[in-house]
């Protein structure tokens, strides 16, 4: 709800803070003294169409902040999330507007779009005016608020999903057909490529493994030749191990003469010469493994050189190859399968049809009967509001298939005649202000427990009507307030008599400028005054005092 609105230099407005409150607020006050420049001001802060007029003359600019304790889960959180926004249990919406007609949105401080500004503000006040056309004002809204009246959103659910499923499937029917039309004339080409393919049989990896068998069969004969002549440095008559063999038989000859001195030597040639044997034995195992492959180096590039040349045609890398079959046979297969591939998504679109029509025409029913219920119960409330000449009607219209959606088949809509003989026409185009107030009255308390938006304004709820009329007025408005904080800018004292806070709106001259001033009416005796003034004008009379009192004594709500 709106905890505070603080206003600055806007229009007679200098500087005010307002704090609200819950259940019914009243504003009242004489024609002119400025009631309508708090909805104006509030308005700004709800990102509604600013005018520099606004500023308050010899100000630079012009401010609103509106303060909101918001309960958790409300959708307002979801969108400021969506955006980035911090939020846990208010929320403030603040706009400057300076004298030259650019203004800057906050939300919480953080900057913000008007756009932004004013979709959060309409998350958190509905207006109801003869100017404003935003909640039920709008036809959009008629459907969600036909089921959320009639607890059907799990059925509205049920049908978006089914209308989703089928959707989906109809598309997937689309694309089939649109690729045969497209791969019909390459049927000769997509055979071709895909039995080439499928005779190179492409294989993951292949490429890497190709390459390194290239390299190693290309350095096959050097090595093989390195291999020979390390054989013939180690094995020859007078190669390595000959030589230390001689060397072997020199230092047995002399161990008798200095055992001491040649034992060591003879330890040390033995550990080499075992070193030089193995070191022979690995070399001979290298020369003959690499003879021992029967793999031809031609062999092994021409297949090597069939892939690359075969991902050059395709325009991807040789391992992307195996996808690139994979994806030929398939477009291959729609083709030369194609009855039966487009049989199955037939199939599929019109089974999922036939769910969505089976959950839509329940649900149309549904609605049907619930729209002559919305109907019935507005219609009652209508001659206590003085609309006893005027009906009003729930609309469901089924649409051609072309028109189905995913609400269903029908388009929902809420018409009012304000005659007997006049033809229904749609809600928001009523002439006069007063009366679609009353009627948005009507409607907001037969829907009272489906809103979702915490704060509602009624402006000229009462206009044209007094006596009897003014207090049923009144009496919805109360009733209403039990779900809601309801704002009313009333001239009527039945209606500001059940309010559970009065704001009193005055105007007055200042140091030579005129100002705006909005007091709070705490005390049963300053409502009682203000109350009798609204009953008998400019001069209050001792009657209109007892009037006043009785009517609060009946009325008054403990704030």
């Amino acid at each position: 709800m709106l905890t505070s609105l603080a206003i600055q230099n806007v229009v007679l407005i200098d500087r005010l803070t307002l704090e609200g409150g819950d259940g019914l607020l009243a504003l009242t006050g004489e024609t002119g003294a400025g009631k309508s420049i708090l909805l104006d001001a509030l308005g700004l802060a709800l990102g509604a169409r600013a005018d520099a007029g606004l500023v308050r003359h010899g100000a630079e600019q012009a401010s609103a902040a509106a303060c909101f304790d918001v309960e958790a889960g409300q959708a307002v959180f979801a969108l400021l999330k969506d955006k980035g926004i911090e939020a846990k249990d208010s929320i403030i919406l603040r706009r400057t507007l300076a004298k030259d007609g650019r203004s800057k949105a906050f939300i919480n401080d953080a900057p913000v779009s008007v756009q932004l500004l004013k979709e959060a503000g309409a998350l958190l006040v509905e207006i109801h005016s003869q100017f404003e056309t935003q909640g039920l004002l709008n036809p959009e809204t008629h459907i969600s608020v036909l089921d959320a009246q009639a607890g059907l959103e799990k059925d509205a659910a049920e049908i978006a999903a089914a209308w989703r499923v089928w959707r989906e499937a109809a598309s997937r029917l689309e694309q089939a057909q649109s690729d045969i039309e497209a791969t019909r004339l390459q049927e000769d080409y997509l055979k071709h490529m895909v039995a080439e393919l499928e005779k190179l049989d492409p294989q993951p990896g292949e490429e890497a493994i190709l390459a390194e068998k290239r390299q190693a069969l290309m350095n096959r004969d050097k090595l093989a030749a390195a291999y020979d002549q390390a054989t013939e440095i180690l094995e020859a008559e007078d190669g390595l191990q000959s030589q230390l063999g001689r060397l072997q038989s020199t230092l047995e000859r002399l161990s008798d003469k200095a055992p001491a001195q040649v034992s060591p030597l003879l330890d040390s040639l033995s550990r080499a010469k075992g070193e030089i044997d193995e070191l022979a034995w690995q070399v001979e195992k290298l020369k003959n493994g690499g003879n021992a492959g029967d793999e031809r180096l031609e062999d092994v590039e021409e297949r090597y050189f069939a892939l690359k040349e075969c991902a050059k045609k395709h325009r991807v890398t040789v391992d992307a190859l195996p996808g690139v079959y994979d994806e030929l046979s398939q477009k291959l297969r729609l083709i030369t399968h194609r009855e039966e591939t487009l049989a199955e998504f037939k199939k599929a679109v019109a089974t999922s049809r036939a769910a969505y029509m089976q959950l839509a025409e329940t649900l149309s029913a549904k609605r049907a009967k619930a729209a002559q219920k919305l109907a019935k119960a507005v219609n009652a409330e209508l001659p206590d509001l003085r609309l006893e000449k005027a009906k009003f009607n729930v609309e469901c219209v089924k649409g051609a298939e072309a028109d189905w959606g995913p609400k269903g088949f029908e388009r929902v809509q809420f018409t009012v005649s304000t005659n007997l003989n006049t033809p229904p026409a749609p809600i928001h185009k009523i002439a006069s202000g007063g009366e679609l107030s009353r009627f948005m009255l009507a409607l907001k308390v037969i829907l009272a427990e489906t809103g979702s938006i915490p704060t509602l304004i009624f402006d000229e709820v009462d206009s044209g009507v007094g006596g009897a009329t003014a207090d049923a007025v009144g009496e919805r408005l109360q009733r209403l307030a039990k779900n809601y904080q309801v704002l009313v800018v009333t001239h009527s004292p039945q209606v500001a008599a059940r309010a559970a806070h009065h704001w009193h709106v005055s105007k007055s001259a200042h140091k030579g400028a005129v100002i705006t001033k909005i007091t709070p009416l705490t005390a049963v005796k300053e409502r009682e005054e203000e109350i009798a003034r609204m009953l008998s004008g400019a001069e209050v009379t001792r009657e209109a005092r007892a009037q006043a009192a009785k009517l609060l004594e009946n009325h008054v709500v403990a704030a």
